[in-house]
């Protein structure tokens, strides 16, 4: 295998492979760092974060930057120079190396080079490994020595190494600051060379006295060098040292906001608001009223529009915290009245910029005037409403029919604005809705993409696109463009999902009729799929079906072709759903076995879509669980259907009197019931189960599984409450449904069901003694009404935005898979637990990880010795422990004993505890094979004490033969 063939294996997914392959890499790129040609020795070096990041765990990263470490040394500069880049890209692999003292010993000889540029690579390199070698007294002499040369690539260089140090050491941030200081004012530095060495001072914040002297010193540097350049690099240096240390930080903003108005330079100004703003989304709640006031006068007195913007810019980040609530309110021991809110310059800024020419300005007043309508009490508030409304209006109408990329990132701002402010007040949003309906008839493309995406997010939110406004949406999709240009094709995608959220109901035969012609008309076949998603998203089952099955035979591989007939089968089987009337139970029951062999079929095509990289786990188990859902439903109708054709017999009066239970009176429906109570409490708990098993789904993902399981144990409960126990049952679990805000369409018409039958039973309860027809009819109704809210498959079943999960590496570990780990019994096996969280293209999105759980517990398999027999419980072990993971790497060690001789599974299980201290149950889990042995020791007196046994029974033996 050459060195190319290492670059093309290092570039493949990294799945499945053999631990061995990690070594086979390894030795491929060791083959490059040995060769006698510089290019193969430098492209070996390059390869070397691709390795890290495929193999990311501790053994071999350690020999590979010792390998590194040689090159480093050996090699010339330029090799030093790619070392050097590849250690600054593997930064958070550097913890992982286990020999460090022999690593920093290898590079740290170069230092002693008499070649300046060897020993600037050398300085940078020691600062790139400074979170690992923090306290190293030689770097710290190396550092302050080089800053002395004579050579300006050396000084830079001890530069940047310094100020690593001193961001992670506070014993050299104490010993370098007195030296920094005396360079920087010293006569002979340069000052080129002070600009660079006035960012040191940041890092000094590592207790309060020397924050304090470093802020001296900036306090002199700033009145001592009035220079443009000198000052905006102290001004800088202030605010980031005062955002470290989280001391001064008022100071800070009354020294920008001084400079702000006083200083007349164009750039010192501009320097100001960008420090300004990062105070604002550092601190905002330490700006004072004053503070806000100073910074709208510079805003209406400014004549540049440049600076206007980054001031509004400020402002409007100020606005969205708690500091707009802080500028409104009554300052403490003041008696006069604050002045009325429209009355205040802020205020007034705001509505200034919203008629401002420049878009970017208009846009932001816009954000500032929506937080605050949003974050303020409602009094007084009714014209500065009034007043967001007109600005947004004119500011949508403006930019609505421009195309330009400025206009549509105005728009963007404003409509997310609206979808905020109509959120907090939602007696605006049917004038806004009619207005932006009205808009989309003039608006160009671009502008009625989002558009659609505003009208989606607030109809999502509140119920305010009715049937009465489908009519003009269905002849704008019928007048939207016959080309094949991207934005036509995303035109179509945000008009659709528009229609779907308008419908109420299902959608007509003419909205289906308008929407395939244009489909068959312009759109690709992405774009298909896209609409036919969002119809699934939103209930139409019956159009997503349709356009699925018009799907299936325009994609070039069999897995997409599985996936596309899987989601036509569960489209058909919620459709046979769609038609259920109240009353009809048998008719129900035929629904639901259509549907049932509709969801059979899908899921053999889901299963056989699957493939290694992609296995489809969540999709699997979501329409395992709708299928069982189904089922359980069909049965709870027979149950309930059983009361009529299996009535309770002429005796079960007095069998109750005998027994003592009431429910004897009711036959054999009663044990049903108990049954299928019991079957949907299981469905709950495996609908619990797969939420905390889904770490990267987005929440309306998981409000949709909660809904699922809200169901499962609405109608248990209403088992339990109408026949089981209506003495003891109570209604307060769920008297706070209708309290919850809906989020989307389908959680308000499940809310809408969920109240509707807690009504019911309740009344009904309290009426009529059980069990009679009125119960299991009430049940039937409840089982209708579930099942006539179409299904939503959410985002996360089509696609998944946040990808994370955890590999394992346990320690020590077996050399075959099937070969146990010996260890004697009367020693303790230590467990060394390594993991690396891998994340995708989008960390965090929607949570990130805080800590994992890591769970091991031991299980007694086959006992060995004379007492073969295992005891009833198996389990020895039971440890559990949290760690923090930095960088995305995380180690620990269980230690476990095994006393009772044989064979035992070690069972290691991870969980992850999120931002928010929810648990998710992602794995993975990992299993291995323990064989705990007898001891030398104890094996040899127990032989000894077995001969001496033998003799003595022996010698009996001969003594009983003597006397026969």
């Amino acid at each position: 295998m050459s060195l190319s063939t290492a670059r093309s294996f290092l570039s493949e997914a990294g799945y499945g492979e053999q631990e061995l392959d990690a070594n086979s890499a390894l030795m491929e790129l060791d083959k490059g760092l040995r060769s006698c040609k510089l290019g193969e020795q430098c492209e070996a070096v390059v390869l070397f974060p691709k390795l890290f990041q495929k193999y990311p765990f501790p053994i071999l990263i350690n020999s590979a930057f010792l390998k590194l470490a040689d090159i480093f040394r050996l090699g010339n500069n330029f090799l030093r120079l790619c070392v050097l880049k590849v250690t600054q890209q593997s930064e958070k692999h550097l913890e992982k190396i286990l020999n460090v003292d022999e690593f920093v010993k290898r590079v740290f000889s170069v230092i002693h080079s008499n070649d300046p540029v060897a020993r600037a690579i050398t300085l940078r390199m020691l600062g790139s490994l400074a979170s690992i070698i923090p306290e190293r007294k030689n770097a710290h002499h190396s550092i302050r020595q080089s800053l002395d040369s004579h050579d300006n690539v050396e000084v830079e260089a001890a530069i940047f190494a310094a100020a690593s140090f001193s961001s992670q050491s506070k014993d050299f941030a104490a010993g370098i600051c007195n030296k920094i200081s005396e360079m920087i004012q010293g006569l002979d530095t340069p000052v080129d060379l002070k600009l660079k060495l006035i960012p040191m001072l940041q890092y000094m914040h590592h207790d309060a006295t020397l924050a304090s002297r470093s802020r001296e010193l900036l306090q002199e540097l700033v009145s001592s060098y009035p220079s443009t350049p000198m000052v905006i690099v102290t001004l800088h240096t202030f605010t980031q040292l005062a955002t470290s240390s989280l001391i001064e930080i008022p100071k800070q903003i009354q020294l920008l906001l001084q400079y702000l108005k006083d200083d007349p330079r164009k750039a010192v100004k501009r320097l100001a608001v960008q420090d300004l703003k990062l105070l604002a989304k550092k601190a905002p709640h330490m700006w004072t009223k004053k503070n806000i006031q100073t910074l709208c006068e510079c805003a209406l007195s400014t004549p540049y529009n440049s600076l206007k913007l980054g001031m509004v810019s400020v402002l409007s980040t100020l606005s969205g915290t708690i500091a707009i609530k802080q500028y409104f309110s009554p300052a403490a021991g003041k008696s006069e009245s604050s002045p009325a809110p429209h009355l205040t310059d802020l205020v007034k800024l705001a509505q200034e910029c919203c008629y401002h020419s420049n878009l970017a300005v208009a846009a932001h007043g816009i954000t500032v005037l929506a937080n605050i309508a949003i974050s303020c009490p409602e009094k007084d508030f009714v014209q500065l409403e009034q007043d967001t409304v007109l600005g947004m209006e004119s500011l949508l109408l403006l930019c609505s029919q421009d195309s330009s990329a400025s206009a549509q990132a105005t728009l963007k701002t404003a409509l997310a604005s609206l979808v905020r402010m109509l959120k907090g007040r939602p007696h605006l949003s049917q004038s806004c809705v009619e207005f932006l309906l009205a808009q989309l008839h003039y608006a160009c493309d671009a502008a009625r993409i989002l558009i659609c995406h505003a009208l989606a997010a607030i109809a999502t939110q509140l119920p305010v696109l009715g049937e009465s406004m489908l009519g003009d949406l269905v002849e704008l999709y019928r007048s939207a463009g016959n080309t094949s240009s991207e934005k036509q094709q995303e035109l179509l995608v945000s008009l659709a999902t528009v229609v779907f959220v308008a419908s109420q109901s299902s959608l007509g035969a003419e909205v289906k009729t308008v929407i395939r012609q244009q489909l068959e008309a312009s759109a690709n076949g992405w774009t298909v799929y896209r609409i036919a998603r969002q119809a699934s998203r939103m209930g139409c089952h019956e159009l997503s079906s349709e356009l699925y099955q018009s799907l299936r035979t325009r994609v070039a591989s069999e897995h997409f072709y599985f996936w596309l007939n899987s989601l036509m089968e569960f489209s058909q089987a919620e459709r046979c759903l769609s038609g259920l009337e109240d009353g009809d139970y048998s008719g129900a029951m035929g629904a639901i076995t259509e549907a049932l062999k509709s969801y059979q079929k899908g899921f053999a095509s889901l299963t056989a879509a699957s493939t290694p990289l992609s296995p489809l786990a969540f999709q699997c188990e979501f329409i395992k669980l709708r299928m069982d859902t189904l089922q359980a439903l069909a049965q709870l109708i027979c149950t309930c259907n059983s009361l009529k054709t299996s009535p309770p017999p002429a005796i079960a009066t007095s069998i109750a009197l005998t027994s003592g239970n009431e429910l004897q009176r009711c036959g054999r429906i009663s044990l049903q019931m108990k049954l299928s109570m019991d079957e949907f409490r299981s469905l709950a708990g495996r609908y619990a189960d797969l939420y905390q098993s889904s770490f990267d789904a987005d929440s309306a993902t998981l409000r949709n599984v909660e809904l699922q399981q809200q169901s499962c144990l609405l109608i248990s409960y209403v088992i339990e409450a109408l026949i089981l126990e209506p003495q003891t049952a109570s209604f307060q679990d769920f008297g706070t449904l209708g309290s919850v805000q809906a989020e989307s369409k389908y959680e308000r018409r499940m809310m809408g069901v969920f109240n509707l039958v807690l009504e019911e039973v309740e009344s009904l309860s309290r009426k009529h003694p059980p069990v009679s027809y009125l119960h299991t009819g009430c049940l039937c109704d409840a089982v209708i009404a579930l099942l006539k809210v179409p299904l939503s498959f959410q985002r996360y079943f089509f696609l998944k935005l946040q990808s994370t999960s955890i590999k394992l590496a346990l320690s020590p570990s077996p050399r075959t898979p099937n070969e146990p780990i010996p260890v004697q019994n009367n020693q303790h096996l230590t467990l060394k637990v390594e993991g690396v969280v891998q994340h995708g293209s989008t960390p965090g999105l929607f949570r990130k990880i805080q800590s994992v759980c890591l769970n091991v517990s031991s299980t007694l398999q086959a006992k060995s010795g004379p007492d073969f027999k295992i005891p009833l419980d198996t389990k020895t072990n039971e440890i559990e422990q949290r760690v923090e993971p930095h960088n995305d790497y995380f180690s620990t060690q269980f230690l476990l004993n095994f006393s009772i001789l044989g064979s035992h599974n070690v069972t290691v299980e991870a969980s992850v505890v999120d931002d928010s201290g929810v648990e998710w149950k992602t794995g993975p889990k990992s299993v291995v094979t323990v064989k705990s042995l007898e001891d030398p020791y104890s094996q040899q007196l127990r032989h000894q004490l077995q001969q001496q046994q033998a003799g003595a029974q022996a010698a009996l033996r001969n003594v009983s033969n003597r006397f026969q």
